[in-house]
């Protein structure tokens, strides 16, 4: 290769490790995380593509139920009925708050899952894609590409979501910058896999997720009454 050939072809090769680079910056931003408060409801900002952390029940309770989950996760999958129903119940006594923790090494769909349902959040539609992309977990996990997406729009079309903004959601750097600051925010506190649910700033026994996998979900219900009696709030009806 003549001296010319070798210089434009140095070129052409910084040019594409420059563009691979910026598109890995783009898809996973760094975000600095040592001046936030993972316990508490993370307002909308630049830093998270100002989404705000989204929150069922009250937001100002004294008890806090916050999970890192994966929509892809098997795990997540089968403790979503019973934390449904238990948050359900305790909606107006529990702040409860999801946070996006993606595992792509073992679930490549998950982040599109999320994107999914940030994308839904976008047209006040966050809770409803959240329960209808963890209940048809098993008609979309294994899908990939266009039908990946026509999945996901079918399920928003479900809930009454805008299909045409929802796609147009799904690539909104916003929704990246949500997901990647949920991640940061959840290797902050180390955590490593999923569901990780954590009352009150402190990381539950995984006994309480298998509980609500595979149980009644007694075991959570039990540490949420007693941090609700800790705090003077009523507890739900029916429970003592």
């Amino acid at each position: 290769m003549s001296k010319r050939g070798w210089i434009i072809f140095v070129v052409v090769v910084v040019v594409l490790l420059t563009g691979l680079v910026l598109i890995s910056r783009s898809a996973n931003p760094q975000i600095d995380t040592s001046k936030i408060d993972a316990n508490a409801i993370q307002t909308a900002s630049a830093a998270n593509g100002n989404i705000a952390d989204h929150v069922f029940g009250p937001t100002t309770s004294k008890v806090t139920l916050i999970e890192y989950g994966d929509f892809q996760c098997p795990y997540c999958g089968e403790a979503h009925p019973q934390l449904k129903a238990i948050t359900t119940e305790y909606q107006n006594q529990v702040t409860f708050i999801f946070r996006n923790f993606p595992i792509t090494t073992a679930h490549p769909n998950a982040r599109a899952a999320a994107a999914a349902v940030e994308s839904a959040g976008l047209q006040g539609k966050y809770w409803e894609m959240h329960n209808a992309v963890y209940e048809n977990q098993s008609t979309w996990e294994n899908l990939t590409s266009e039908t990946l997406t026509n999945a996901f729009a079918s399920l928003a079309g479900g809930i009454g979501v805008d299909k045409d903004k929802f796609i147009a959601g799904l690539s909104d750097p916003a929704v990246n910058q949500k997901i990647s600051y949920d991640q940061a925010v959840a290797k902050k506190l180390g955590v490593e896999g999923t569901p990780s649910l954590y009352l009150n700033g402190k990381l539950l026994d995984t006994n309480v997720s298998q509980d609500l996998e595979t149980g009644t979900g007694t075991k959570l219900k039990t540490m949420l009454n007693a941090a609700l009696k800790a705090a003077h709030i009523a507890l739900p009806a029916g429970e003592s």
